[in-house]
């Protein structure tokens, strides 16, 4: 049997409710991106991101409102931008420092996150979401601040998720084998990536969703259900 030595893990779905992401997260960057842009807009950081937002829509030259309101669309189309998740983190990390929130985790994904670091599992993020926004959700989670338990993380700098090359850049920068691998996900084109890339891969599909009658992945209802 292949040892599995770390684990990859996607967020929304996986370890966590999607609707803490579509119906929290998602208005509240939304109700606060035209002034965050307005008055943080001349930040170094936030200049880059707006500038690397407008190369990505093609846009040669665009104001400033311009931009506004095509992070605004963007948002409402739930667009996977490496631009827009970062601007959209830096707007998350002041509800998150403020209390206005905590990230939503399923009820046994800490304690099976705890027992996976005790048994020496080295444990990993890989969602759309930018590593900063990551390490926030973790770090004020409801069940505590989990960030701790994680060696790294990765966004889609290192390249769309359901692209197989994503996937061997990963166990590169982890320093292991794929197949030494497994990666959680909820999304089953990102699993067939994963699993072309050589990883062990692990579906969730949490209730009340119907199991699949064909699965092409290992099917798991909650963590506590895996035994890598």
């Amino acid at each position: 049997m292949i040892e599995i030595r770390a684990i990859v893990t996607d967020i929304e779905g996986t370890t966590s409710s999607i609707d803490f992401v579509r119906d929290v997260l998602f208005p509240y960057a939304r109700k606060r991106l035209p002034a965050f842009v307005e008055t943080h807009g001349t930040k170094p950081e936030v200049q880059h991101w707006l500038h690397e937002a407008a190369r990505e829509a093609g846009l040669v030259e665009a104001s400033r409102q311009d931009i506004i309101e095509l992070l605004l669309q963007w948002i409402d189309q739930d667009r996977k931008s490496t631009a827009l998740k970062a601007l959209q983190g830096m707007i998350w990390k002041d509800g998150y420092e403020a209390g206005d929130y905590r990230a939503h985790v399923y009820p046994e994904v800490a304690a099976r996150l705890r027992d996976w670091r005790a048994d020496g599992l080295r444990l990993y993020v890989y969602s759309s979401g930018s590593v900063p926004a990551q390490k926030l959700f973790f770090q004020h989670s409801e069940a505590g601040d989990l960030g701790a338990l994680f060696a790294g993380y990765f966004d889609t700098e290192t390249g769309p998720k359901r692209e197989s090359e994503s996937y061997r850049r990963i166990a590169e920068a982890i320093g292991e084998q794929p197949r030494h691998l497994l990666f959680l996900s909820d999304i089953v084109e990102e699993l067939d990536a994963a699993q072309a890339a050589g990883f062990h891969t692990g579906w969730l599909v949490r209730e009340p969703q119907a199991l699949p009658a064909s699965p092409r992945h290992a099917v798991y209802r909650d963590f506590g259900a895996i035994a890598p």
